[in-house]
């Protein structure tokens, strides 16, 4: 079971003016199990295997790669953040993405936010956000992501309040202050978002 999560399904986020193909959905995490590993990679295949199809890579040589990358990713982010959350993103029962966040240092953390290709575009990715930045800023902590350069993702981490505090590689570094989150109120916060008391 998952530290970061009260129960092993998080009380669901209130989707107001929120769209999505099924109005009687909610958006919910529960803590990823054994079980959810080869969903876990099926999503970071997903969020990959574009770069190498156009290279003229087959899709078993891409699967072969992928498959090996997820588990050095994997095994980096749970040896380098040992109290972080690895949640599974779910849209009503159907698991859709994957929510990887830690709370357990002087700041939080995004560590990674990935939803499958057909639930892209439909504002999941950004009520997760809002409610992260919503909960970060009622605790008074600095938020930390990494985020691909050319990533269009950036402008949405622009508008949540993110500046660049420099550079890792081809990852630019965005921070958010301990500040107020001007959507707070709006932004119903995520029971379970966050690690548990120890």
């Amino acid at each position: 079971m998952n530290h970061c999560t009260v129960d092993s399904i998080v009380s669901p986020i209130v989707r107001s003016g929120f769209s999505i193909n099924d109005a009687r959905a909610e958006i919910g995490l529960r803590a990823s199990l054994e079980s959810d590993r080869e969903f876990l990679r099926a999503v970071y295949i997903s969020t990959r295997a574009a770069e190498f199809s156009n290279a003229g890579w087959s899709a078993v040589q891409i699967d072969t790669l992928l498959a090996g990358q997820f588990a050095m990713q994997d095994a980096y982010y749970r040896r380098h953040y040992p109290r972080g959350c690895f949640d599974v993103v779910l849209l009503g029962a159907l698991p859709v993405g994957r929510l990887y966040h830690d709370w357990s240092s002087s700041e939080a953390r995004l560590i990674d936010i990935a939803l499958l290709p057909e639930h892209r575009g439909a504002g999941i990715g950004t009520r997760l956000m809002q409610a992260l930045v919503a909960e970060a800023a009622r605790r008074a902590m600095p938020m930390r992501l990494y985020v691909e350069s050319g990533n269009p993702v950036r402008s949405l981490y622009r508008r949540l309040g993110f500046v660049p505090a420099g550079e890792n590689g081809v990852y630019e570094v965005m921070r958010r202050d301990a500040v107020r989150f001007d959507g707070e109120g709006a932004v119903p916060p995520l029971a379970g978002l966050i690690a548990a008391a120890a």
